[in-house]
């Protein structure tokens, strides 16, 4: 049984081999890329099972990609290789401050072939975690209904879902994401959402008032995410806030919420308490943006337990 399963379209993530304006930059290093995949990476190393549903090119990229997703433990049984769509890219500029703009290019992306009939119920009984984003549904507006599919199936075999809204402006406007984001809302159970994002979607950018507002949905756990002022989180009636960790430095900034989100389901698996919950996803995001690469950062448990000083750690 899967733990974690996530639906999404990966990338190849092309990532600068200099800082500064992406149109001065003369070479770039391959990696991968993804927020769906970057969580199921995250979970995989923090040691719960994972699974991927997706669609990739049937080229050199896309077996690429499933071959590395295979290798960090993740079940790709529900990963097809389709021809005639190219495996999606995108290029990151990164400042020396860390900060990173992204740009795509996922016009005929393959996951387009994908339809709710391809979703496999018999998946869904076995897993405990649906997590899906705001990025699907960015992608092309048919995708709305494999969401649909999937909560509903998710519904019917007791998964609870994580949604983070994860708002991509270059792919859709304020006005679209909120449309087909709110609708989303009444149906999730982990709420993982930035301030600014939930600022878009429902008006509100303050923590406590978000969390007031996504429990009048029926929403069970949440978490506000609040970059390098921590994060807040509610749970059993409890509010919590969870101050930053310090990085040890900021060079790439990407993956930090996926990995957030990561030690936050871990958190919520393993019957944590909030504040440890809450305190694990924030060490795992301050480990995250001091690594480059989209999902390079991402610690393995017992990385994460020499950080929070569990465990000694022998460097040599």
């Amino acid at each position: 049984m899967n733990d974690v399963i996530t639906i999404g379209e990966a990338m190849i993530a092309f990532s600068p081999g200099s800082t500064g304006p992406m149109k001065f930059v003369n070479s770039f290093e391959k990696k991968i890329g993804g927020a769906e995949l970057n969580l199921a990476i995250g979970c995989a190393r923090l040691g719960l099972k994972s699974g991927y549903i997706s669609k990739l090119g049937n080229d050199e990229f896309g077996k690429h990609i499933q071959t590395f997703a295979r290798g960090e433990g993740i079940d790709v049984s529900q990963v097809d290789l389709v021809d005639g769509y190219p495996t999606s890219l995108n290029f990151k500029e990164i400042m020396e401050d860390g900060s990173v703009r992204t740009f795509y290019y996922r016009d005929k992306s393959p996951t387009l072939t994908m339809t709710p009939v391809d979703l496999d119920e018999a998946y869904f009984q076995q897993a405990k975690v649906l997590h899906i984003t705001g990025i699907f549904p960015a992608i092309d507006s048919k995708n709305i209904a494999i969401y649909d599919r999937a909560i509903e199936l998710a519904k019917k075999h007791g998964l609870k879902i994580s949604f983070d809204p994860n708002i991509r402006l270059r792919m859709w406007s304020k006005e679209k994401a909120k449309e087909v984001l709110s609708k989303i809302l009444p149906h999730v159970d982990i709420l993982l959402a930035g301030d600014e994002e939930m600022d878009i979607i429902i008006g509100e950018k303050d923590p406590k008032v978000i969390i007031e507002k996504a429990k009048e949905l029926g929403i069970s756990f949440i978490a506000v995410k609040q970059g390098d002022k921590g994060s807040v989180g509610y749970h059993n009636g409890e509010i919590i806030e969870s101050p930053p960790v310090k990085p040890s430095k900021v060079v790439d900034t990407v993956g930090a919420g996926d990995g957030y989100n990561a030690g936050i389901i871990y958190g919520i698996l393993k019957d944590w308490p909030l504040e440890k919950t809450l305190h694990f996803a924030n060490t795992i995001g301050s480990m995250v943006v001091s690594v480059v690469g989209d999902n390079e950062g991402l610690p393995y448990y017992e990385d994460v337990q020499g950080r929070l000083g569990e465990i000694e750690r022998i460097e040599r």
